[in-house]
């Protein structure tokens, strides 16, 4: 079985996705004679001790095709369906690199029983939104389509079934359709290129030259692109997409017999065929060693990577492969928080570091040490991580970090195993892939939580360093790259020489101290419950407590073992003003400065094995704090969030973290197209008001949390706070817990202040074009039209702007990567605000080519031209309306669904209201009303253009 794992996956540019797939249509029969089956793939799982959970049916056609398939009804009645081809870009050959990745976007374009171009619309009128539902993805070694089905209803399921079967062997791959799409791919590339993609070309070539993997990325080469023809991907198709190469997953609330009764009726007829041959990564020169690489980029802030190459090793999962797993995590995890400490020091030698081994397919494997320094230290950031590694690895761990990751480790088998029958349909699906792609067996939680609790007694300081060493590379004379905006002063050598030095320095063992316990349990005497009442149509229960606080509390089954919490406080972004737009603006910062008791180091110590968490965000209108804990951690978690209110810690590591990672955010914000509009769209809509508008750098380097403190501290300790508890919540076990911490504190405002002044947002009179310029790639071009809309406080009209959307969304993508094949993901956002009075936006963007903007604008202004000029198709009208109130009925199958009604249920009690009537208001929209709403606020003359070019180029049209 073939693993992935590639260098260091932390590292890797977003995946090359098509999103798309399709979905209903009758079953194509072959009319060939089957031919007999190859041998079967054998499952992990058959030379494997570990045992399977009960409930998988996995199942192998005459033919060779496997599926798996299990009953779960999380979220209640819907399905998710994958095929997996075990083959992607590995297996192209050098004239056919990036024919994996276009032949997933021919599966939209044609099939026996399809017509091109209905396939999406297939699966838009069944309510599945395109990319949301519908996509697929080519990887290194598998082309994966995937449907997520909004419903259960077995015609639904077998249509799903239908065309996966015409996926696998019925495409038409039409030559007027490979020209058509050709354009969509190239789209594609240009998007997908940037600083990042570019690094890790230039890492790959380092690490392993003349290796396969490099040259095979996903989304393949511009020349293979420009040339291919049906012919060849005819080809590739028809050497991939063999039964013994596919797995077929069906995971949600089906009739397990009668799925797989269906498959083997729709997929029995698929011909026989040997599968590929396992494609190889390498070659790759493991004796390499003391080679230096240094790439440059002014998007990079500095890197050093040091890297020892090692034999791939073959560990098929056993217990004792997970036992000596285990251990070789937790030690690489021990050594990886001493960097985490040390980097949230305020006078830190690094931003971040890291260590690990990981193989590279099944060719090798590296260890690397990385660490990101600061610009122009990177010695200072190499010495510091290089000297803790070294004491980490001679003297081992002590007693109590080792503790640290084991309590860590067990909180999460523990959480996993009282959560198990409540796992949702993605859990199990990703289970399976784990098990295809990786070999690893899907057994269950409990028993995965046994084997821990048998094998914990072993887990020492001592057989945690014995695994990490006998895993790791030496690291004796390795491969140094180095990545930056500038070379290093002394180049190559400098690098060599500095490794070299501090390889050889003499060591001493650091003292390791335990943290203490937490200091905050006593918030004085528990308040008393005032307002105790149910709202009656979601069963949300309503608390308000003497000192103000109030508590919404909805109770569900959805997810064992997990709370979800949700704190908003008055203030947010409001507090903002033009005389001082960077207010709030280390607000998400505060939590690195810990409490005033304990540091957020010594916080994640001493709190190691609790699910807790401590966070804060400046939203609209409130401070908002949010995540996720477990019955049993509720009442720590309350702590938490009630010390976080009365005892913030404001130390100085936290505002010099902040201003580190703000002026690295200055160096790259430009680097793409989408990054450099993004920072300059704000002020263009607000003629300039500074509250929507970057400041200088100066500015933001000037803030401090004494500035904060003057800003947020009335607000933490007098503000209104509304909290709300989702899940596995014992209603009054919780109204007890949070009456002894958020309940005790001192009077507080009763409501959230109405700030009208401060609720006051215009747009811009002018509309007059702008251009932004990028520092990106030469060809990369990004249009933008926003228009103003208005607030939210229409119900009505938010339900007819976000119809519409979906509407522009569709046309748009039929008339620019459809018709002209110009764009690969043209977007369309309505976003009415809930904060600012009179005040929204709709915006629709496109992504193209420098010398395709000209094309791109007047298909903007002929989309949304005909949109005012006449009312919508029916059946572009109802592939809009279907999904949108697919959306609605799925809502409440998760508690985020519910924390979104929960949240502010007595502040803004209206949005119950608002959300329990949108789908009636969804169903009687007409394409008349859709065409007033586009009328009314979309008229081509009155949209704002903003135009990203490169750098290079002073005009485009």
């Amino acid at each position: 079985m073939t693993r992935i794992a590639l260098l260091r996956p932390a590292h890797l540019p977003p995946a090359f996705l098509s999103l798309a797939l399709l979905l209903a249509v009758p079953a194509a029969a072959q009319d060939a004679v089957p031919a007999p089956a190859p041998p079967a793939a054998e499952w992990p799982f058959a030379q494997s001790d570990v045992p399977v959970e009960a409930g998988y049916t996995f199942g192998t056609l005459p033919n060779g095709m496997r599926y798996v398939l299990r009953a779960n009804d999380n979220p209640q009645g819907t399905v998710l369906v994958r095929l997996r081809i075990g083959s992607g870009s590995l297996e192209e050959r050098e004239d056919e690199r990036g024919l994996a990745h276009f032949l997933e976007h021919m599966a939209f374009n044609g099939s026996k029983n399809v017509p091109e171009g209905e396939m999406v619309r297939l699966l838009e009128r069944e309510g599945l939104a395109f990319g949301a539902d519908t996509n697929a993805s080519t990887g290194f070694e598998t082309t994966t389509y995937k449907l997520d089905l909004p419903r259960s209803d077995p015609a639904l399921v077998d249509k799903a079934l239908m065309i996966m079967r015409e996926t696998a062997s019925e495409l038409t791959i039409a030559p007027d359709a490979v020209a058509r799409e050709r354009g969509v791919i190239l789209a594609e590339k240009r998007d997908r290129t940037n600083y990042a993609l570019k690094e890790v070309e230039d890492e790959w070539a380092f690490i392993a030259p003349g290796a396969r993997y490099p040259r095979r990325m996903p989304i393949g080469a511009e020349e293979t692109l420009r040339d291919a023809d049906a012919a060849r991907l005819r080809a590739f198709y028809e050497r991939a997409y063999v039964p013994g190469n596919a797995v077929l997953t069906v995971v949600g609330t089906i009739d397990v017999p009668a799925v797989a009764g269906a498959i083997e009726t729709r997929f029995a007829d698929w011909r026989a065929a040997p599968p590929p041959p396992v494609p190889q990564a390498g070659p790759l020169d493991l004796s390499r060693a003391g080679e230096t690489d240094i790439y440059i980029d002014p998007a990079l802030s500095e890197r050093v990577t040091v890297t020892r190459l090692t034999p791939w090793r073959d560990e098929p999962d056993t217990v004792a492969q997970r036992r000596t797993n285990l251990l070789r995590s937790i030690g690489y995890r021990a050594v990886n928080r001493r960097f985490e400490t040390m980097a949230r020091a305020a006078d830190a030698p690094f931003r971040g570091a890291g260590f690990g081994t990981g193989a590279i397919f099944e060719i090798g494997r590296a260890t690397n040490l990385v660490v990101d320094g600061f610009d122009g230290k990177w010695q200072q950031a190499l010495e510091a991580m290089a000297r803790e590694w070294r004491r980490a690895m001679t003297f081992g761990f002590s007693d109590a970090e080792i503790a640290e990751q084991v309590a860590r480790t067990r909180a999460g088998q523990e959480n996993a195993a009282r959560a198990a029958d409540t796992r949702s349909n993605a859990a199990h699906v990703a289970a399976i892939d784990r098990m295809l792609n990786d070999g690893l067996v899907p057994s269950s939680p409990q028993s995965a939580l046994d084997r821990f609790e048998e094998f914990a007694p072993s887990i020492t300081p001592e057989t945690v360093l014995a695994a990490l060493r006998a895993d790791a590379a030496s690291l004796e004379n390795p491969l140094i790259r180095f990545e930056g905006r500038t070379a290093p002063i002394g180049g190559a050598p400098a690098l060599r020489a500095a490794w070299d030095a501090v390889m050889a320095e003499p060591l001493a063992a650091s003292a390791r101290t335990s943290a203490a316990a937490f200091a905050y349990d006593d918030f004085g005497t528990p308040g008393m419950v005032t307002r105790d009442s149910v709202e009656p149509r979601t069963g949300i229960r309503r608390v308000q407590f003497a000192n103000g606080v109030r508590l919404n509390l909805k109770r569900t089954a959805l997810e064992a073992n997990r709370v979800r919490y949700r704190l908003n406080l008055d203030g947010g972004s409001l507090l903002a003003t033009a005389s001082d737009p960077l207010a709030t603006a280390m607000t998400a910062t505060l939590p690195a400065g810990g409490l005033g008791k304990h540091s957020q180091d010594e916080l994640d110590s001493l709190l190691a094995g609790r699910t807790v968490s401590l966070n804060l965000a400046a939203g609209g209108d409130t401070f908002v704090s949010g995540g996720a804990t477990t019955p049993a951690d509720l009442d720590l978690q309350l702590s938490l969030l009630a010390a976080a209110l009365t005892d913030p810690g404001y130390r100085r590591e936290g505002e010099v973290r902040y201003r580190r990672e703000i002026a690295n955010w200055f160096l790259r914000k430009d680097a793409t197209p989408a990054g450099a509009l993004g920072s300059q769209l704000g002020r263009i809509l607000s003629d300039g008001d500074p509250r929507f508008t970057v400041q200088p750098p100066a500015a933001y380097q000037a803030l401090s949390f004494e500035k904060l403190r003057a800003v947020i501290g009335d607000r933490l300790e007098n503000g209104a706070i509304e909290l709300a508890l989702v899940g596995d919540v014992d209603e009054d076990a919780a109204i007890a817990l949070v009456g002894r911490t958020l309940g005790a504190l001192p009077p507080r405002e009763a409501d959230f202040l109405p700030r009208e002044d401060a609720r006051r947002r215009t747009f811009t009179a002018s509309r007059a074009p702008h251009l932004v310029l990028h520092t990106g790639e030469a060809d990369q071009a990004l249009l933008q039209w926003t228009w103003p809309t208005t607030d939210d406080s229409d119900p009505a009209m938010v339900q007819r702007l976000e119809l519409l959307e979906r509407i522009v969304r569709i046309e748009l993508t039929e008339e620019l990567r459809e018709r002209l094949g110009k764009a690969y993901s043209p977007s369309a956002a309505s976003a009415p605000s809930s904060v600012w009075r009179d005040y929204g936006t709709f915006t629709v963007a496109a992504s193209v080519a420098v010398a395709e903007v000209p094309a791109a604008r007047a298909a903007l202004r002929d989309v949304t031209s005909q949109l005012v000029r006449a009312p919508v198709a029916p059946d572009v009208l109802e592939r809009a309306r279907r999904p949108l109130i697919e959306s609605y009925d799925n809502a409440l199958k998760s508690n985020g669904g519910w924390m979104a009604l929960a949240a502010q249920a007595q502040s803004e009690p209206e949005r119950i209201d608002r959300f329990l009537g949108a789908r009636a208001i969804v169903e009687g929209l007409t394409a008349i009303d859709v065409q007033a709403a586009a009328a009314r606020w979309l008229s081509p003359e009155g949209a704002v253009e903003v135009l990203a070019v490169p750098a290079t180029v002073e005009s485009a049209g």
